[in-house]
């Protein structure tokens, strides 16, 4: 299977495929396609799979793209600014990443939930207890916000980030929560009141612009409507209405 991604803050990925191969996606992904390419909606592994992947903020459905002869392509484009990242997963290998990230994968890969175990991280780590996990083997692409840095780290070496900037991480780095330490950087810094700490080994991927703080700055410039409706909420609007479209079926 060959791939194409092309664009710069809307970027667009094309796969090529031929006879016998195939991807899946969740259901509201999938942009144009061409050729010989055949679509299924189904539950993805039954009811019990589809139930894990809703709970981690997937599709409860998912959507396959199959090639049974010939050749094709299907095209899938992210929902917001940002870039595509591609992994290709040896057997058993894995990755973890957050709730709207997951883009398409090739069928031989498997898409499932991610718990984090410790209570802080999950309470305060801005994504809740659970989260997407794709193993292999396989090709995967995901959907991150904005730029990407991408940080290696060594055994115990730590990294301290603002939660919603964690795009992607192997299974083997750790994370928790550390507090923000001085009461004028709690108050005034701007990064409330807890910061993720991942602690290596393994790779982390960042993302430079949290889908969260788009739909804040854009609130911040809507005019209140004459009706009366006020500044706060027009933002939770907004806010409410982006949170909405990255979890819909």
């Amino acid at each position: 299977m060959e791939h194409r991604i092309t664009g710069t803050t809307m970027q667009t990925l094309e796969l090529f495929m031929r006879g016998g191969e195939s991807v899946f996606s969740q259901t509201h992904q999938m942009a144009w396609m061409q050729g010989h390419i055949d679509m299924h909606t189904n539950l993805g592994g039954g009811v019990l799979a589809a139930l894990r992947r809703a709970f981690s903020g997937a599709s409860f459905f998912i959507s396959e793209y199959n090639c049974a002869s010939g050749q094709g392509m299907v095209a899938f484009c992210p929902r917001f600014p940002g870039q595509i990242l591609m992994r290709q997963l040896a057997p058993g290998q894995s990755l973890v990443c957050r709730k709207e990230s997951f883009l398409c994968a090739e069928h031989t890969c498997t898409l499932d939930i991610f718990f984090r175990q410790q209570i802080g991280a999950g309470l305060f780590g801005g994504e809740g207890f659970i989260l997407q996990k794709v193993t292999g083997p396989g090709l995967v692409f995901l959907d991150l916000s904005g730029e990407v840095v991408e940080k290696t780290l060594g055994p115990g070496e730590v990294l301290k980030v603002h939660a919603g900037h964690v795009g992607m991480q192997d299974p083997t780095v750790g994370f928790d929560i550390d507090m923000v330490p001085g009461f004028r950087n709690i108050l005034f810094g701007g990064n409330g009141l807890f910061l993720a700490r991942l602690t290596g080994p393994g790779t982390v991927v960042l993302q430079s612009m949290p889908i969260l703080n788009l739909a804040e700055e854009i609130a911040r410039y809507i005019t209140p409507a004459s009706s009366g409706e006020s500044h706060d909420t027009l933002t939770g609007s907004v806010i409410s209405g982006v949170m909405g479209a990255l979890f819909k079926d």
